[in-house]
């Protein structure tokens, strides 16, 4: 086959990629290594900026978010049972919305499906070349078949455990990381709610969170050790452990029942350097990973696919190729900006096992700061709607 991008990984960054160039006549494949089910079944995150939202719009793939979704002013925060409300709209003049990921992901393939694009599923064996040279190319193989797919660009969307990222020779490339020494045991339940906006609570036994996906769908996380399983949580477990975080008028408030999904997530902050090697660009998790405290993983991808969708847009609609030889300098500045945001929500709300009681103090100061200033809420309320692009 021949097209003008090849996309590496039908997630959501790969497809409304591929959905926005779709717009201006500019052809693309996109090869998925699992099939579409599989993709659609990854419970992720909801909370979609601005940015996002205004993407879909423009990909013409926003008729279900704009009905289904929910818009959120602001967000509790909550610290040894002490709340603060930051209040977006009044802050900054924007909310944020509440759109499952898996209801994105659908909406894209149902889009691409009917402009009759190009989709390969299962596809293994993916390898890219030619990326320093003018026609690159990806090998793959399908159904037993060994393929090769043509083209002038390849976009890496394939996640962090993909390919991309290492098809940058490692003199190339320079990779930033940190981890952290707890996870989230996230419940995901047929239960209404507890509270119409997200709730983020640190308590002395570890961090929580209240989200949600729609109404009747709830998802709750917990601060858990690494080394649990998610077998070691009975759902009684769970909810009284939930419970011990919260608020007290929240916690009696909190409606339970059976987890329809459970499972734990560790977190990491991760950049590599640069998103661009020849041909290649790399987009989304393939290039960075935050934790998700502060709900700027597939943001920060969309923001990735602002970038580089309107610099391929400008080098096939006008033949200028500024925008495309600048798009891993722009990227990585908001990159690193939601990096930072990620990280200090993370280590504000977080136990860490090796606290000291000034390391905890640290903390207080920092909430209570935030609490009593204007400027501070406001700072993290332009971050969690989202820094312009």
């Amino acid at each position: 086959m021949r097209t003008q991008v090849a996309i590496v990984g039908g997630g959501p960054s790969g497809l409304l990629l591929g959905q926005l160039l779709l717009r201006f006549g500019i052809d693309n494949v996109v090869l998925e290594r699992r099939t579409r089910e599989y993709v659609l079944s990854r419970i992720r995150a909801g909370v979609l900026e601005r940015g996002f939202a205004d993407l879909m719009r423009e990909a013409g793939v926003s008729e279900r978010l704009e009905r289904d979704s929910f818009t959120h002013d602001g967000a509790v925060l909550a610290f040894d049972g002490t709340t603060l409300r930051v209040d977006f709209k009044s802050l900054t003049g924007h909310s944020v919305v509440v759109y499952g990921q898996t209801e994105v992901t659908r909406d894209l393939y149902d889009a691409r499906a009917a402009a009759g694009a190009e989709t390969v599923f299962e596809v293994d064996d993916v390898q890219l070349h030619g990326l320093d040279r003018n026609r690159p190319h990806v090998s793959y193989s399908a159904d037993g078949v060994s393929h090769r797919l043509d083209c002038d660009f390849i976009a890496g969307c394939d996640g962090f455990h993909g390919i991309s990222r290492h098809a940058i020779p490692i003199t190339q490339r320079r990779e930033f990381e940190k981890t952290y020494p707890f996870g989230w045991l996230g419940v995901l339940s047929e239960t209404t709610p507890v509270h119409p906006e997200l709730i983020y609570a640190s308590a002395p036994r570890g961090f929580a969170l209240c989200s949600m996906r729609n109404e009747n769908l709830s998802r709750y996380y917990i601060q858990c050790n690494l080394s649990d399983n998610p077998d070691d949580w009975s759902d009684q477990a769970f909810w009284d452990e939930l419970r011990r975080r919260l608020p007290d008028d929240v916690a009696v408030s909190l409606q339970t029942g059976d987890a329809i999904e459970k499972s734990i997530a560790p977190l990491r902050s991760f950049v590599c350097e640069p998103m661009r090697w020849g041909r290649l660009f790399l987009c989304g998790d393939a290039a960075h990973i935050v934790p998700p405290t502060g709900a700027k993983g597939l943001n920060t991808a969309a923001s990735d696919v602002h970038y580089l969708y309107n610099g391929l847009r400008r080098h096939y609609m006008d033949g200028d190729t500024q925008a495309l030889n600048r798009y891993s300098e722009q990227a990585l500045t908001r990159v690193w900006k939601a990096e930072r945001f990620s990280w200090w929500l993370t280590t504000l709300l977080h136990r860490f096992p090796d606290q000291t009681p000034f390391d905890s103090r640290i903390q207080r100061a920092d909430f209570e700061f935030l609490k009593e200033s204007r400027s501070a809420q406001t700072a993290m309320a332009e971050n969690y709607v989202g820094l312009p692009y």
